[in-house]
């Protein structure tokens, strides 16, 4: 590939040590937080030319100001049955960045002490900024992207620093500026965002919007001092649904005192209006599970309704958005819809909905799911934009079930991106059998042949856990569901009968 202006060394020229001057590049990954750091680096081990830029002034994303109270909802385990480092070990480390090599793996256990599985916010910007400096990544900090056109088949970004122009560009943002539902006299309510402090709540009865994690956060901050917490949204509180979203139980403690009583007040009600005065906020209510009028006082009131993709003027060039506007609506491989130069990654990649069998979406807004989509992003970049491709491994007939029912059991990226990512294999007449690697399974589903197979780790409505397959042969798809296992080992018997009989005639 030739060469361009600033390529992959960073370039240099009137900026001196600042990398990447305005020009143009293969592609531009905008954003530095955990989603662009991990692109940026899949895309550097393929060899895949591109320059990265942020309006930041170092590493951490949203992680240099969330959760406002702290500590993390994923966790990672210092000691686990793999060595640190391992693939297998990533499934016990849900916050470090993926590396291909042990200098840059499990980051955030070098920061992290014995105090409590899951991180401060302080440590994962730390593992961050240590991920950037070990690789090492480049970045062009300071340089703030402000606007969006096409001119010459390119894109071109217009920054604070002047323009750049791409074939391609990598929107790292995340899912970062607050919203607000559109309630009136909202915008007169401080945003999950504007809190930092429990003690500016102290013996003030808090008005809470929204029954979600960040809601519960800020409940189980302001619990040790908030004389009162309501918290108040139309839906009930699914506990049913927590094993299978991002809520861990110390952030349910609020629920459990509104349960209990003591204080605390998890009510479903549709707020109509919410009014401020001299002495705090009155909010008027219509309840919903319970039907009937409901009129509250506050001291204080607290927007957590969470917060929308800045996507500024990429709407003018064609992509969409869901979730009332709030996110870009994605391809499988978090390319918009309907732009087909712009990627996503990071949570934002939570647009591209996948299968969702039984429901159950992906773990796309975490990092421990969205880390995995950036490696495969890089991937598909690298294959169908500049024919860069991995060298793939070969099978034996003997070796094929035993390597699918090994990843059902262990890879990190199924654990992760239930029902989202699944592990290929091609049958191919020259090449014999090939592994695929990680795919985005609603693509492999949709796309039609070749001749494949796809496994991956899927979860029901209840919570159970099992392994599926979904084999293309002849051009018709056939999928099946395995038998869950209580250990999730997933390497009798019995699930070797299922997948040998579903590859007959590969296998025999």
């Amino acid at each position: 590939m030739a060469r361009v202006a600033g390529g992959d060394d960073g370039g240099g020229g009137a900026d001196g040590d600042r990398p990447f001057p305005p020009g143009e590049y293969p592609i531009l990954v905008v954003g530095s937080g955990p989603g662009g750091l991990q692109t940026s680096y899949c895309l550097r081990r393929l060899g895949v030319e591109h320059a990265v830029i942020s309006r930041d002034d170092r590493p951490g994303g949203m992680f240099r100001w969330y959760p406002v109270f702290q500590r993390l909802l994923s966790w990672t385990q210092l000691d686990a049955p793999f060595e640190r480092g391992s693939r297998e070990f990533e499934w016990y480390d849900h916050n470090s960045l993926l590396g291909d090599e042990r200098e840059h793996q499990a980051l955030i256990c070098d920061v992290l002490d014995r105090s409590h599985v899951v991180p401060t916010r302080q440590q994962m910007e730390d593992g961050l900024a240590a991920f950037a400096e070990r690789t090492p990544l480049r970045v062009r900090y300071g340089c703030s992207w402000e606007s969006t056109r096409r001119e010459n088949g390119r894109l071109v970004l217009t920054t604070s620093d002047g323009e750049y122009r791409c074939r391609a560009a990598v929107f790292a943002l995340g899912v970062t500026e607050p919203w607000r539902s559109p309630i009136p006299g909202i915008d007169q309510v401080p945003h999950y965002a504007d809190c930092r402090h429990g003690e500016d709540y102290a013996g003030k009865s808090v008005f809470i919007i929204g029954k979600r994690n960040s809601a519960f956060e800020l409940a189980d901050g302001l619990l040790p001092w908030a004389s009162r917490i309501v918290l108040a949204s139309p839906r009930p509180v699914e506990t049913s649904n927590f094993a299978q979203a991002s809520v861990r139980a110390r952030y349910l403690q609020p629920y459990e005192v509104s349960v209990l009583g003591g204080g605390t007040y998890a009510v479903d009600a549709a707020i109509e209006r919410i009014e401020r005065d001299a002495d705090g906020f009155r909010i008027s209510a219509s309840g919903t599970t319970r039907p009937g009028r409901i009129e509250m006082r506050a001291d204080a009131a607290i927007a957590a309704t969470g917060f929308t993709t800045p996507l500024r003027d990429q709407p003018q060039l064609g992509v969409a958005a869901v979730a009332q506007g709030r996110i870009p609506a994605l391809t499988p491989f978090w390319r918009s819809v309907s732009a087909e130069d712009i990627y996503f990654a990071g949570n934002a990649t939570q647009g591209a909905a996948g299968l969702r069998k039984h429901g159950v979406g992906s773990s796309s807004p975490a990092v421990h799911g969205f880390r995995y989509n950036a490696r495969v992003l890089a991937e598909h970049l690298a294959r169908d934009l500049f024919g860069i491709e991995r060298e793939r491994r070969r099978f034996e007939p003997a070796q094929l079930v035993p390597f699918l029912l090994h990843e059902l059991a262990h890879a990190p990226e199924l654990w992760a991106q239930k029902g989202y990512l699944a592990r290929a294999v091609r049958f191919e007449p020259a090449q014999g059998i090939v592994d695929a690697g990680v795919v985005p399974l609603a693509h492999f589903v949709d796309a039609g042949g070749p001749e494949a197979i796809a496994v991956a780790v899927e979860m029901d409505t209840r919570g159970q856990i099992y392994p599926a397959a979904y084999r293309w042969r002849g051009g018709r798809l056939r999928g099946v569901e395995l038998a869950g296992e209580l250990l999730h080992r997933f390497q009798d018997a019995e699930h070797a009968r299922v997948l040998t009989e579903l590859l007959d005639d590969v296998v025999r």
